[in-house]
């Protein structure tokens, strides 16, 4: 499969590129800072990928993003280029959720050879708050157990046995329930993405450019100063 993959919702940007030379499927990677940079570095990244690859836009059999949850900005962002650059080549898009792609690169670099297991992936949401969604994965297969939450760290249900995954632990580990003794860091990648792109396409999980639209888990983006406040309060 040729496909462009690229993830800007954390403070990382991550891209990756992928096609079949010969009898090998090649990747070509980048990561960098992102927040504020994505928008003005984006675009060049993906250009420099496409060209070590050898693709052009038109070659790709989609472009996948992560669609959320995670930054306002980044997700704008991602969603924007992925409709511009799939209306531009007349191709579909790929919307991933990035807690899943959260939940793949754990797997992907802490538990390899596990043929089943759960995941529960988390990103900070900012405002002392944590974007929550538990995986599964079996047969090679991942499926999603209950929805997306927004929780503060102490609110986190210690019931659900498996990994917690994801790059809330320096900022909020010691308030996650100390049940939770299984922890790796994991952002969402391009290259976990890519990983899970065949199995979402053969679902049938492509888009058309203009479906593919950010998922957001709340309008609100900043606090006002007295909610601060009130929050410093906190014990």
């Amino acid at each position: 499969m040729k496909l462009l993959a690229f993830d800007t919702s954390t403070e990382r940007m991550s891209v990756a590129v992928q096609r079949t030379v010969g009898d090998d499927i090649r990747v070509w990677q980048h990561s960098a800072e992102g927040g504020a940079r994505t928008s003005t570095h984006l675009i060049p990244a993906i250009q420099d990928l496409m060209g070590q690859a050898g693709l052009q836009f038109s070659e790709l059999e989609a472009v996948v993003f992560g669609r959320g949850p995670g930054s306002f900005t980044g997700l704008r962002t991602a969603c924007s280029v992925a409709q511009g650059l799939a209306f531009g080549a007349g191709i579909k898009v790929l919307p991933v959720d990035t807690l899943l792609a959260v939940a793949e690169q754990a797997r992907f670099e802490h538990a390899p050879e596990q043929t089943r297991l759960r995941v529960t992936a988390l990103l900070d949401a900012r405002m002392d708050q944590i974007y929550v969604g538990c995986y599964d994965f079996a047969g090679g297969q991942w499926s999603q157990s209950g929805g997306f939450e927004l929780v503060r760290a102490q609110e986190l249900s210690s019931e659900t046995p498996g990994y917690l995954a994801g790059n809330v632990f320096a900022t909020y580990g010691a308030r996650l329930p100390a049940a939770w003794v299984q922890r790796f860091d994991a952002m969402p990648t391009a290259a976990a993405l890519l990983r899970l792109a065949p199995a979402l396409l053969a679902s049938g999980a492509a888009q058309q450019p203009e479906q593919a639209l950010p998922l957001y888990l709340r309008d609100k983006v900043a606090q006002t100063t007295l909610e601060r406040a009130a929050q410093k309060a906190l014990p």
